[in-house]
């Protein structure tokens, strides 16, 4: 069966979650080198709040994406992306730079409360909805050889807030308030509320191949 939208994002996760959802889809990748398939700039504007960034990030992939299918020529079908950030007293935290940046990370999410924001773009070319879920999370204390141990996994480094909660992090989180798959990387609840506003119900074949 043909795939229903496009999904402008290299996560794994992200790709896991919409099959959960029993949506097809096909991934439209970033070509390196090529000029109209540049990575979105993820860096924070000055002042910007994290709500904000991570509105304006969601919505510049998923613009770059739709562009993508336009200058390839693929049929034309909704496109979806993704953005997901922490915030942490009001600071935006992305991915770390390395593991020494990993490491000072885990070590302020220690023992006290964080807020994760995903943002959800779906757009067809001619209209874009958008929906943001927040959730609060909160890890128990961290020692330093915990944090090392998992740093040492190599996990986090390709984590926003340098973790992730569907694997070995896990067992750090206390507790949480809002979306598990929000915290995840997509928010199933409203990237179902947005898909539905372009006709498209999760479906009971699932499936997925690479543009």
């Amino acid at each position: 069966m043909p795939s229903a939208i496009y999904l402008a994002s290299n996560s794994p996760r992200r790709r896991d979650l919409l099959r959960q959802m029993g949506v097809r889809f096909e991934v439209l990748l970033f070509r390196a080198g090529h000029r109209c398939d540049e990575d979105v700039d993820e860096s924070p504007l000055p002042g910007e709040s994290p709500d904000v960034y991570v509105q304006r990030v969601a919505a510049a992939k998923v613009a770059g994406g739709i562009e993508r299918v336009l200058l390839r020529g693929l049929p034309r079908k909704p496109v979806l992306s993704a953005d997901t950030t922490l915030a942490v007293d009001g600071e935006i935290i992305g991915k770390p730079e390395d593991a020494r940046h990993a490491i000072d990370i885990l070590k302020r999410l220690s023992g006290r409360d964080h807020r994760v924001l995903t943002s959800v773009a779906v757009t067809d070319g001619d209209r874009t909805e958008q929906a943001l879920s927040a959730s609060l999370v909160r890890f128990g204390p961290l020692s330093d050889e915990a944090i090392r141990r998992y740093v040492a996994t190599g996990e986090p480094l390709d984590k926003a807030g340098a973790y992730g909660i569907q694997g070995r992090a896990g067992m750090f989180v206390e507790h949480i308030e809002g979306s598990y798959t929000g915290i995840m990387g997509l928010p199933l609840y409203e990237t179902g509320q947005l898909l539905a506003l372009f006709d498209i119900p999760p479906c009971s074949a699932l499936g997925a191949h690479v543009s």
